[in-house]
């Protein structure tokens, strides 16, 4: 009789050890493909108030708030290199990024040489960030090789921009060290030509950008081109540029102007679960209509995997993958 109930209580473990499993197994399942359970907060890095980083991200993070009930909040930051760091440190869930700065964050090279930021992969890429060299009418600078000697702004510490910079002066035979560097963000930037106190300044962001707007009504500006046999050799160096040209019209310029551009793009923990990251993508470029700012109807998904530089995370493939979206050739 002892041995009966023995066996019978063994049964009875192993049957509740199994059906206890299961239920995990399955709980664990609903949370992960949902992905609304895992988190209760999500941060948005963005950049300067002055940039378009900002706006947009304000816009994304009320999509991502009323799409997947999880509240979203944009933050200001130093831009794309700072937002790698945070990202790094887990102290943010999904932030915006000039290409080139996030496949060095991988790669572990330049600012991040030594130190690469294993943990991040692509939502997708945006739009067209243009390197706009801006002045006034009344500095008399009309080619980047006029910068010699001035005092020129190349953008916020460790940020993209400064990287940029410092490309394009090579190109064109100069250092930073034949300019008065200065690292100020693109509001300090601007304020700074308005003043007097600098007389040029790199920005590196969709165009019409706020702070250069704000500028552009109190003052004649001028955007510095850079020469096409000079993009050329910057394409050529640095693969990551694209050729690019501000309108006419932007800013009251009667005529467009020729420069170069990376691409911006949404970075995300590798950490955040497929499910959620699949809301997050299926939610922003399916409501990309409602977003107000100009750089919005640039922002296309079947453009979303070109030039991304790292790897994309699964959740965001897979939405790229049941809507048939892939890279160009």
């Amino acid at each position: 009789m002892k041995k009966k109930h023995s066996l019978l209580m063994i049964f009875l473990l192993v049957l509740g050890t199994i059906l206890a499993a299961c239920s995990s197994s399955s709980s664990s399942s609903n949370e992960d493909s949902s992905g609304s359970k895992e988190l209760k907060f999500i941060s948005i890095l963005t950049g300067g108030t002055g940039g378009t980083y900002y706006p947009l991200g304000g816009a994304f993070a009320n999509i991502i708030t009323e799409e997947t009930g999880i509240e979203t909040n944009a933050e200001t930051s130093g831009a794309s290199a700072e937002n790698m760091t945070t990202l790094k440190a887990g102290d943010a869930e999904i932030a915006f990024s000039q290409t080139d700065i996030s496949s060095y964050a991988v790669d572990g090279t330049m600012m991040f040489d030594g130190n690469p930021v294993d943990n991040i992969q692509a939502i997708g890429t945006l739009y067209p960030e243009t390197i706009q060299i801006v002045t006034t009418e009344k500095s008399g600078i009309k080619s980047v090789e006029d910068l010699k000697g001035k005092k020129v702004s190349i953008g916020a510490p460790g940020s993209g921009t400064a990287l940029n910079a410092e490309q394009i002066l090579e190109v064109h035979g100069m250092t930073l060290e034949d300019i008065s560097k200065q690292d100020l963000s693109f509001d300090e930037s601007t304020t700074g030509i308005q003043d007097g106190t600098i007389d040029a300044a790199f920005v590196t962001a969709g165009t019409p950008t706020g702070a250069v707007e704000g500028l552009a009504a109190t003052e004649g500006i001028v955007i510095v081109p850079i020469q096409q046999d000079k993009v050329d050799v910057l394409i050529e160096k640095y693969p990551f540029y694209i050729s690019d040209e501000i309108t006419a019209g932007t800013y009251g310029l009667e005529e467009a102007v020729s420069t170069v551009a990376v691409q911006a793009m949404l970075v995300v923990r590798a950490d955040l679960s497929e499910g959620l990251v699949y809301d997050i993508t299926k939610a922003l470029f399916e409501n990309m209509d409602g977003v107000q700012h100009a750089k919005a109807k640039l922002i296309k998904v079947e453009d979303a995997l070109n030039g991304v530089g790292i790897d994309v995370h699964p959740g965001a493939q897979k939405y790229f993958d049941e809507i048939g979206v892939t890279a160009d050739q």
